[in-house]
Protein backbone atom coordinates (compact mmCIF):
# COMPACT_ATOMS: atom_id res chain seq x y z
CA UNK A 1 0.00 0.00 0.00
CA UNK A 2 1.21 3.20 -1.04
CA UNK A 3 1.24 5.32 2.68
CA UNK A 4 2.69 8.71 1.82
CA UNK A 5 4.98 11.40 -1.06
CA UNK A 6 8.32 10.24 0.72
CA UNK A 7 10.06 12.74 -1.94
CA UNK A 8 10.19 14.67 -5.08
CA UNK A 9 13.44 13.88 -7.18
CA UNK A 10 14.97 16.86 -8.96
CA UNK A 11 17.55 15.82 -11.48
CA UNK A 12 20.33 18.95 -11.71
CA UNK A 13 23.27 19.77 -13.35
CA UNK A 14 25.33 20.83 -10.47
CA UNK A 15 24.42 19.94 -7.11
CA UNK A 16 26.95 22.32 -5.09
CA UNK A 17 24.98 24.94 -7.39
CA UNK A 18 21.86 23.64 -6.83
CA UNK A 19 22.22 22.93 -2.82
CA UNK A 20 23.00 26.81 -2.95
CA UNK A 21 19.50 27.51 -4.64
CA UNK A 22 17.61 25.05 -2.48
CA UNK A 23 19.47 26.44 0.48
CA UNK A 24 18.27 29.65 0.08
CA UNK A 25 15.21 28.85 -0.94
CA UNK A 26 14.76 26.65 1.79
CA UNK A 27 16.36 28.72 4.27
CA UNK A 28 17.58 25.15 5.66
CA UNK A 29 20.87 23.30 4.47
CA UNK A 30 20.53 20.01 3.08
CA UNK A 31 20.37 17.16 6.01
CA UNK A 32 22.54 14.42 4.03
CA UNK A 33 24.51 13.78 0.80
CA UNK A 34 25.41 11.01 -0.08
CA UNK A 35 27.03 8.59 -3.45
CA UNK A 36 24.74 5.70 -4.95
CA UNK A 37 27.30 4.08 -7.45
CA UNK A 38 24.73 1.72 -9.20
CA UNK A 39 22.84 4.91 -9.87
CA UNK A 40 25.05 6.90 -11.24
CA UNK A 41 24.29 9.69 -8.81
CA UNK A 42 25.40 12.35 -6.03
CA UNK A 43 22.44 12.81 -4.26
CA UNK A 44 21.57 15.69 -1.53
CA UNK A 45 18.49 16.02 0.57
CA UNK A 46 16.34 18.83 1.92
CA UNK A 47 13.41 18.08 4.74
CA UNK A 48 10.95 21.15 5.09
CA UNK A 49 8.26 19.57 7.76
CA UNK A 50 7.55 15.80 6.77
CA UNK A 51 8.27 16.68 3.10
CA UNK A 52 11.62 15.79 1.33
CA UNK A 53 13.29 17.00 -1.72
CA UNK A 54 16.34 15.19 -3.31
CA UNK A 55 18.69 16.51 -5.54
CA UNK A 56 20.08 13.88 -8.40
CA UNK A 57 23.57 14.71 -10.08
CA UNK A 58 25.16 12.48 -12.59
CA UNK A 59 28.28 10.99 -11.61
CA UNK A 60 28.55 9.18 -15.65
CA UNK A 61 27.10 10.12 -18.68
CA UNK A 62 25.38 6.66 -19.04
CA UNK A 63 23.20 7.29 -15.95
CA UNK A 64 19.63 7.80 -15.74
CA UNK A 65 19.93 11.28 -14.41
CA UNK A 66 22.73 12.26 -16.92
CA UNK A 67 19.98 10.86 -19.91
CA UNK A 68 17.07 12.86 -18.30
CA UNK A 69 18.94 16.01 -18.27
CA UNK A 70 20.18 15.89 -21.54
CA UNK A 71 17.06 15.25 -22.83
CA UNK A 72 14.92 17.28 -20.89
CA UNK A 73 17.09 19.78 -18.96
CA UNK A 74 17.12 19.94 -15.44
CA UNK A 75 13.32 19.58 -13.50
CA UNK A 76 11.31 17.00 -11.36
CA UNK A 77 12.41 13.68 -12.17
CA UNK A 78 10.48 11.44 -9.83
CA UNK A 79 7.72 11.18 -7.76
CA UNK A 80 8.62 8.87 -4.95
CA UNK A 81 6.33 6.84 -2.29
CA UNK A 82 6.50 5.26 0.60
CA UNK A 83 5.54 1.71 1.16
CA UNK A 84 5.23 -0.90 3.92
CA UNK A 85 6.14 -3.99 2.16
CA UNK A 86 7.93 -3.22 -1.57
CA UNK A 87 7.62 -7.11 -2.95
CA UNK A 88 3.94 -7.20 -2.26
CA UNK A 89 3.15 -3.87 -3.69
CA UNK A 90 5.72 -4.53 -6.44
CA UNK A 91 3.29 -7.46 -7.25
CA UNK A 92 0.34 -5.81 -7.05
CA UNK A 93 1.16 -2.92 -9.39
CA UNK A 94 2.31 -5.54 -11.91
CA UNK A 95 -0.64 -7.56 -11.65
CA UNK A 96 -2.68 -4.31 -12.56
CA UNK A 97 -0.79 -4.23 -15.71
CA UNK A 98 2.04 -1.17 -14.55
CA UNK A 99 5.40 -1.68 -16.27
CA UNK A 100 8.40 -2.09 -13.22
CA UNK A 101 11.35 -0.77 -14.29
CA UNK A 102 13.46 -3.81 -12.43
CA UNK A 103 12.25 -6.57 -11.04
CA UNK A 104 13.48 -7.12 -7.60
CA UNK A 105 13.85 -4.04 -5.41
CA UNK A 106 16.87 -2.36 -5.68
CA UNK A 107 19.36 -0.10 -2.62
CA UNK A 108 18.65 3.78 -3.04
CA UNK A 109 19.53 6.43 -1.41
CA UNK A 110 18.57 7.35 1.93
CA UNK A 111 18.72 3.68 3.43
CA UNK A 112 15.66 2.54 1.27
CA UNK A 113 14.80 0.02 -0.92
CA UNK A 114 13.54 1.12 -4.04
CA UNK A 115 11.58 0.32 -7.72
CA UNK A 116 10.60 2.56 -10.34
CA UNK A 117 7.24 1.92 -12.59
CA UNK A 118 7.78 3.18 -16.38
CA UNK A 119 6.41 6.54 -17.03
CA UNK A 120 4.00 5.32 -20.05
CA UNK A 121 2.18 3.14 -17.72
CA UNK A 122 1.49 6.72 -14.97
CA UNK A 123 0.80 9.54 -17.28
CA UNK A 124 4.29 10.44 -17.96
CA UNK A 125 5.22 10.61 -14.24
CA UNK A 126 8.42 8.54 -13.34
CA UNK A 127 6.99 6.93 -9.77
CA UNK A 128 9.35 5.26 -7.28
CA UNK A 129 8.24 3.12 -4.49
CA UNK A 130 10.49 3.62 -0.89
CA UNK A 131 10.73 0.84 2.08
CA UNK A 132 12.84 1.72 4.70
CA UNK A 133 15.65 -0.96 4.99
CA UNK A 134 15.53 -2.05 8.57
Amino acid sequence: MLTNIEHIGIAVKDINASNELFTKLFNIAPYKSESVESEGVTTSFFKINATKIELLEATNQESAIAKFVEKKGEGIHHVAFEVDDILTEMQRLEKEGFILLNKEPKHGADNKLVCFLHPKGTNGVLIELCQEIK
